[in-house]
Parts: C-alpha cells; structure tokens; sequence
C-alpha cells in the first residue's frame, strides 16, 4: 500500500517536473523569438542564468495560475461571459507581470501587450502537456478524474447521490439539435458520425419520432423535459390578453413557459432528482443550471444561468484554445459563403453582418462550454444530465441541411461525443448514453425568395392594406442569436415585435414555415365569419397562394380551390393533408384546442418528392411546422434500456444502412412511432426510474397545481395517437447552483 502511495507521488512528481521544463523551454523560446521580451539583465548573462531565469519565471507564473486565477474569475461572477472570454488574456498577462516581477536582479523585462501573447502561449503549453501525459498513462488520467470529481464532492459539501460501485447507473441525454432521423442515417453511414455508427452496431438502437405541429425546440424541448407542451403554436406567437408576443428563445418567454408546463403537471420536470441542465431552453427541474435561457433573464449573483462559462474559463487555457477555434469558425464561415456566392448555390440566404459571430458561437464557444459542463457532471456522479449543442441547428439554417457546410459540423458533434464517452469510462459511475433531437430540418427556398414577398406582405395585400416597395426580411428564430445575447448578459427581446398596438392592423408572425395572423382589435379567437366580413379577400388569397399549404381557422381547415375540412368531422381532415404526412391532422387537431392559436394558421407547401418547403424566416434548412424530415427527429438508446413501446421497434433501415445483413428477415416488423415530445418525456422518465426505481412526489411550487396521488392514472391520449396529458412525477422549484 505504501509502496503504491510512493509510486503515485513519483509519477506525479515527474509529470510536474516535464510540464515545469517544457514551460521553460517555451519560455526562452519566446523570449528569442518575441523582441519586446527578455531573460537577461542589462550587462548580459550566460546561458545558464538565463535558463534559471526562464524556470524560475515559468515556474512562478504557473503557481500565480494554478492558486490565483480561479479566485479571480470567481469575483468577476458578474461580468458578461463573453466579455470575461476576451478578458481572461489581460488578466493571464498580468499574472505573467507579477511572475516575472519575482525574478530577483530584475533580470526580465517584458511589454505588457507582448505579457499577453506569452502568457497564451505559455498556458497553452502548459494544459496541452499535462494532458499529454496524463492520457499516456490511463492509470494517472483515471486518478486525476477521480480527484477532480472528489474535489467537486468536498466544495458542494458531499451532497449528491452515494457514489462507489454500488451507485446505479446514470443516464446521460445528448441533444443534437436540429438532427433529424434520416440525417442521422446518412451521417453514420458516409461514416461522418463513427462514433455514432459504432454504438449503432454495438449496443444502441435508434427511430424516429414524430414532432407535434410546431416542430421547433421550445415546444419539444419543452414536452421532453417538463412532461408538457401544451398551448405552445410555435415559436412565437401573439397573446391578446397581454397585447405581447412570446417567443421561446426569450428569457421571459421561456421562464414563464416553463412556470405554465409546471402548473399544468404538477411537477418540476424530468431532472428534478439529481439533475443537470446544461445548454437549455428550460431547467428540467434540475438544480445544477449552466447555459439554461429560462433563467438566464435574472440579475445579480442570483443568477447562475452562465456558470457554465466561468467554470470552464477558469483555466486560462481553454480561453486561448476556443479563441483559436473561435477564430478559425469565422473564417471557415466567410470562406463557405464566399465558396457559394462563386458557385452559385441556390437557394441561398445573406450569410453576413453578425452571422459568422453568431455561427463561430454557437459551434465552438457553446459546444465547449456545455461538453466541458457536462463532462464536470460525470465525474461529479449526477444521476441525470441532459445537455443542447446547438451547433448543427444554427449551421442548417443558412447553409442548407445537407452539404460540406453541415458535414463538417456533424464530424465535430461526433468528436465531442466520442470525448465525453472517453471520459464517461473514469466517471464514479456508470452512464447510459442516449442521444436523441427536438425536431430536423427540411430544405427549400424561402417563402420571399420565391415569391419575392414576405407573408406579411400578403396578409397585408389580403386586407387592402398598403404594402411596402421595398421587400422586408424576417429575422431568424435561430436559438443561437437569443444565447449569444444571453452570455453578453443582454436582454433577448424583438422590440419591434415585443409589443405589438393594439390596433386593427393583423399581427404577423413567423416560426420556420408556420405563420401565425393575429387580429388584436377582435376579442378572442376570431371565428372565421368575423374574419372574411372585416376582410373579405384575405382567407382566399391566403389559400390559393402557390406558396401555402393550407389554414386553419376556428376549427376549420382551408386548402386551395375552396377545399375545406372541419376538423370535428372524421376523416375529412385526413384527406385533406394527407401529403404533409401521417399524423397531420391529430397534430393541427390538438394545437387547435390550444387557448392561444392564432385566428389563422397558416402552413407553407411543401413538396413530398424533394421534401422542400418555405420557410416564412430567412432560414433555407427550416422547421416549425408540418412538411418534410422536420417533424422527424430520433431517439437512440442503448440496449439495456426498455424499449420505448414494446409495440414499436427500431427501424431495421438505419441499422441497415450500415451493414448488410446475410439473412434478412423476410418480414420484418412493421415501424411504428412515438407521437409528439410529450411522448418522448414519458419514455425518458421511464428510464430514468430503471436506474434509481421510482420517484416520490413532493410538494409542487406555490400557486401551482396540486401534486396528483402516486397512483395517478395517466391521461388518456386523444384519437389518433395524440397526448395531450400529463404525467404524474416528483418535482421541486429549481435552484440555482455556480459549478
């Protein structure tokens, strides 16, 4: 026993001892290469003082890192993530200052401007050496997990889940956003996705599941985590009760979501136990928040929506490592829409101004962020975590969802996966990975790429009201604009759109190729005799434009050439969208009975030979609405795992689009769907009880719905496979929690 203590302090000892000497010698590199540094004093010195000047300095700058930088970035808890990002340099540079200050005789002399490059460079060095040797040795890498974790346990004071191999097995849910089924399918087997194909043949089962009507991330993401979707049309909708506009990816708009879905459930959400949310629209009723928007409109200290950004940036060299990718996805991004102005490439949407930010954010800055919060999860034994990288979604959106662009971006989901299962292997416990997404994406030209307006401008036409010369532009509902504005710790609000009059102008809302007409001046829901006496040619226009599906209105839907169908009747609404694919008419059925639908509804076409449809956004990788891989996304879970139905079973395509089977079963069994998000949330929490048993239910937040008995039956589902219930489960208000 003693001998193996005396081993591990040697092992340590000499790996401090090499990443001590590779800083020295990054030292004097520098101080050779950059004029504005220097190792020696005035009169000169030998080569050998010179080198004890570099250890000496190196070794104090990497002591000044590894004590004082952390209680640095812990007092400026309430500076903008981002702005601490470009900040962590300056206060890296001035560490390195204060190091060489220490070197006796003055020997060192350095420009403060040159101090910041060094000190990059230095802590690059540094952390990329370490890791080296750590990963050499799985023993040390295993040992230095474990320390990390338990470090973890003793600040949060050992609260938690029992840890040890006694502890069950954790569940670890990975949202690629935006991934649809069939790009899955496509991405594991042009073998851009191997980590993913590999669970696939070994372990894993995947299928689709259906989306509701709004196939977009707060109404999914919504359902998944806190059991509930209901009343939310789409992205962003108009309240006439308040006069404003909700929109999901808006602070106030999602915390106030997320306080209706809890009411109406009765509980605090699917991570309620034990939980982390990280990357989120919605908390989940975990108490561990990192990233999470619904949160994220809070001020002060109280607010931990962004601890995710300080705990991965207080090492100075994750700063300098995602500021270089940061940079290179800028550049990947010009020169990708430089590449398709050259070719040509229709559809094509503007790609500049903020985008490339935008783009760079969300592909390496959130993705960093959230991998590096969810391997901190791991190592500290959460029971359930479940985490949004967003990067895929944003990238679809301008570049189309098929092509180099969204390759590319897929390669690097894959390489993050493949890094948090490495590490899951060191975890305290053992995890079941499941991956899965809130909705695809379906291609097309947008609605005034095509037609050369925007559906505001038809409404308004429809009405007899003036329409403006110059084509106006829809602003993307991307999630990755609202977290951007959100770690600059800025509002997220459309003011234009925010507070819309209250006068008999229609209010014209876009969600991907859902648009939503309100009319502010009629209480209510108009019905549609009030709609065609105040406006008599704006139901026919609507409908008979090329560019529209079809409408709904109080209950009826309208298609071209009159076609009309009451949803109360049986089958004629069936017939009528039979070609946006099975289920369309359960899905516009439920969202009718939502208090807060639109007066009209209104769906783009879509083409079921290419799939295409128009977004209403300038967006030509779309969702949103009915129409196309959009309302497809998919569930992935390994083997261990019950079924998600012992009704339904994975669909034998994708498994065999990665290898040929030498029997094939000559009748295969029939594929069948999970139907809407909220579907997918009782799956999730049935998982979830298969490791920790069941959960016991406590008091529901104050003013909310009363907790239902245990032994609560679930809501039965309407006809057709849809869910509009609830289910009974534990929860508690979240809480917020810097990591």
């Amino acid at each position: 026993m003693g001998r193996g203590r005396w081993r591990t302090a040697g092992s340590a000892l000499v790996r401090v001892l090499l990443v001590w000497a590779v800083s020295t010698l990054t030292m004097l590199v520098l101080a050779g290469i950059l004029p504005d540094f220097r190792l020696q004093s005035d009169d000169g010195d030998s080569i050998t003082q010179i080198g004890l000047t570099a250890a000496w300095a190196a070794g104090a700058f990497g002591l000044l890192s590894a004590l004082v930088w952390p209680l640095v970035v812990r007092a400026l808890l309430l500076v903008p993530a981002l702005v601490l990002g470009l900040l962590v340099f300056f206060l890296n540079g001035s560490l390195l200052l204060i190091a060489l200050g220490l070197i006796p005789d003055g020997r060192s002399e350095v420009a403060p401007e040159t101090a910041v490059v060094v000190a990059a460079v230095m802590s690059a060095v540094a952390s990329a050496t370490s890791t080296a040797l750590a990963v050499r040795d799985d023993e040390a890498y295993r040992r230095r997990l474990y320390r990390l974790a338990d470090r973890r346990r003793r600040r949060q004071g050992g609260a938690g889940t029992s840890r040890g191999a006694e502890a069950p097995p954790g569940l670890l849910l990975l949202q690629l956003d935006g991934v649809g089924y069939e790009v899955l399918r496509h991405a594991c087997a042009d073998a851009l996705m191997p980590t993913v194909a590999g669970w696939l043949e070994h372990g894993h089962r995947a299928r689709p599941w259906r989306t509701d009507w709004s196939s977009q991330t707060g109404a999914s993401q919504l359902g998944i985590l806190h059991g509930s979707n209901f009343d939310v049309p789409a992205f962003r909708w108009y309240e006439k009760h308040t006069g404003e506009v909700m929109v999901c990816n808006r602070p106030t708009s999602a915390a106030e979501l997320q306080r209706r879905a809890i009411e109406r459930t009765g509980d605090g959400g699917l991570l309620t136990l034990d939980g982390a949310s990280r990357g989120n629209l919605f908390s989940g009723g975990a108490d561990q928040l990192a990233l999470v928007l619904s949160v994220s409109a809070r001020r002060g200290r109280a607010n931990r929506s962004r601890a995710g950004y300080f705990a991965y940036f207080s090492d100075p060299a994750n700063a300098v490592r995602t500021a270089v990718s940061f940079v290179a996805e800028v550049v990947r991004e010009v020169c990708q829409s430089v590449r398709a102005r050259i070719r040509g490439d229709r559809p094509r949407v503007s790609r500049g101004g903020l985008y490339p930010l935008i783009r760079a954010f969300a592909t390496v800055v959130e993705r960093d962020v959230v991998v590096a919060a969810v391997i901190g999860d791991m190592l500290a034994g959460r029971s359930a975590i479940y985490a949004d990288l967003v990067a895929y979604d944003e990238v679809a959106h301008h570049s189309g969802p098929r092509g180099r662009d969204t390759d590319r971006v897929l390669e690097r989901l894959d390489r993050s996966i493949a890094l948090i299962a490495r590490v899951a292997e060191h975890a305290p416990r053992r995890y079941r990975i499941v991956l899965l997404s809130d909705h695809g994406q379906s291609p097309g030209e947008t609605f005034l790429g095509r037609y050369g307006l925007t559906l505001k401008d038809l409404v308004r036409a429809g009405c007899g009201l003036p329409v403006s010369r110059r084509a106006g532009r829809t602003r993307s509902g991307a999630e990755a604009r609202a977290a951007v504005l959100a770690a600059l710790h800025r509002p997220v609000e459309e003011d234009e759109e925010a507070h819309p009059g209250r006068g008999s102008e229609p209010v014209v809302l876009a969600s991907g190729n859902l648009g939503l007409i309100s009319f502010p001046g009629i209480p209510g829901r108009a019905s549609r005799a009030r709609i065609e006496r105040a406006h008599p040619a704006l139901l026919t226009t609507l409908a008979n434009h090329p560019g529209v599906g079809f409408l709904l209105v109080d209950g009826v839907v309208l298609g071209r050439d009159g076609a009309v169908a009451r949803l109360d009747v049986p089958g004629e609404a069936e017939a009528l969208l039979a070609p946006f694919g099975p289920g369309a008419a359960e899905a516009v059925r439920r969202t009718d009975a939502f208090p807060h639908v639109a007066d009209v509804m209104v769906n783009s076409a879509y083409d079921p030979r290419t799939g295409e449809v128009h977004a209403f956004e300038e967006q030509i990788g779309s969702h949103g609405g009915l129409g196309g891989d959009q309302g497809r996304p998919f569930l992935m879970w390994p083997t261990e795992l019950s079924d998600p139905d012992p009704g339904l079973h994975p669909d034998p395509g994708l498994h065999q689009s990665l290898h040929v089977d030498p029997d094939p079963d000559p009748d295969p069994p029939q594929v069948r769907e999970l139907v809407g998000a909220e579907a997918v949330h009782a799956v999730l929490r049935r998982w979830l009880r298969e490791a920790d048993g069941p959960q016991v239910p406590v008091a529901p937040p104050v003013g909310g719905a009363a907790a239902e008995p245990a032994g609560r039956p679930v809501e039965e589902p309407p006809p057709g496979g849809g869910n509009s219930g609830s289910f009974p489960s534990a929860g508690v208000p979240a809480r917020d929690e810097i990591r």
